[in-house]
């Protein structure tokens, strides 16, 4: 079908501060309530203000006066061995119902490429299923599907789920004995000592070093991570970051982080330990493959998921190695990869 144009009179211009009340009401109206459920300002300005890699890129669109349209790139630091690689993620779009189907989307995307091409060298994110394919036509380039583990700890409910009506409600959260990540992390010496005994990545990964852990897991307002820790001589040898959600009528644990050293058997250990912490109805894990924490899941009774994450990239340099639109050229952990 032919696409119609924006309507005339729609214009782009950037985010500033004072627009934040009608962007929350904007992304209600467009995405409802989101991963955390609700869209305080403190959630918005933890995402995309307070972020270590620097402000997110946010655009907007305006007709007449009026709001119809955000497109908020958000910034991200990747290494490849030794080589820093800046890049950013394309997250939160929002169009008004009043005005979808008009090429918002696509002019406000192209805007943001023409305002990221030479500040980064890379953008990527993981599309939906909707989505995807006009992220392709823009120049993404389909990488994959990143592998995921899952451990199912209730296979009565997920069974009885599968037959539930849709949209029923959820049963009520399951109760953690797991601290707050954020209080973990206060430990900041010993985070530090096990950034640096992780080996390097063999692909890109995510620059990975205290303020990032303490504003991805510590400060998120809403998302709820936890951790549980392995303690070897009153110190901290390992340490796994997760949080529970509401998967449909289900409830999810997502395994976002595991740090062991390169160590499988610590891996192994904490990934036990957080199966204990929740009585959720099962577990979701992402590791590097080959890597001391892919192999530990399997012996924690992780097994690879049918479906995995769909990953794409747009390189805005060239020759950029490892090739992002490669698979086997990513390290990610599921912490990298879920939408927050």
């Amino acid at each position: 079908m032919h696409q119609r144009a924006a309507k005339p009179g729609v214009s782009v211009r950037r985010f500033s501060a004072e627009d934040l009340p009608d962007v929350l009401e904007l992304l209600d109206a467009s995405l409802g309530g989101g991963p955390a459920g609700r869209r305080p300002p403190e959630f918005f300005r933890w995402k995309h203000l307070d972020n270590p890699f620097g402000e997110s890129f946010l655009l907007l669109a305006e007709s007449e006066g009026r709001l119809v349209g955000l497109r908020a790139f958000l910034r991200w630091r990747l290494l490849a061995g030794d080589r820093a690689v800046s890049a950013t993620r394309a997250v939160d779009t929002a169009t008004h119902p009043d005005f979808q189907g008009l090429g918002i989307f696509t002019r406000l995307t192209l805007a943001a490429l023409d305002e990221v091409r030479g500040q980064v060298d890379l953008v990527f994110n993981t599309p939906n299923a909707k989505s995807g394919p006009g992220y392709l036509k823009m120049g993404w380039r389909e990488v994959g599907r990143v592998p995921v583990a899952v451990r199912v700890r209730r296979p009565l409910r997920l069974l009885t789920s599968r037959r539930a009506r849709p949209g029923g409600p959820a049963p009520a959260p399951p109760v953690t004995a797991a601290p707050a990540a954020a209080s973990v992390l206060e430990r900041g010496q010993e985070v530090a000592g096990l950034l640096w005994r992780e080996p390097a990545a063999p692909g890109l990964a995510t620059a990975r070093d205290l303020a990032y852990l303490r504003w991805r897991y510590g400060a998120a307002p809403l998302l709820g991570y936890r951790a549980v820790t392995e303690e070897r001589d009153g110190e901290l040898a390992g340490l796994a970051i997760f949080r529970v959600r509401p998967r449909g009528g289900l409830w999810e644990t997502t395994v976002a982080e595991v740090l062991a050293g390169g160590d499988a058997g610590t891996a192994r250990r904490l990934l036990r330990r957080v199966v204990q912490a929740a009585p959720a109805d099962h577990l979701t894990f992402a590791a590097p493959a080959g890597s001391a924490a892919a192999r530990a899941a399997t012996r924690a009774g992780f097994l690879p998921s049918p479906a995995g994450i769909a990953l794409v990239a747009n390189p805005l340099v060239a020759d950029l190695r490892p090739d992002p639109a490669e698979l086997g050229s990513w390290s990610l952990s599921l912490g990298d990869l879920e939408v927050f």
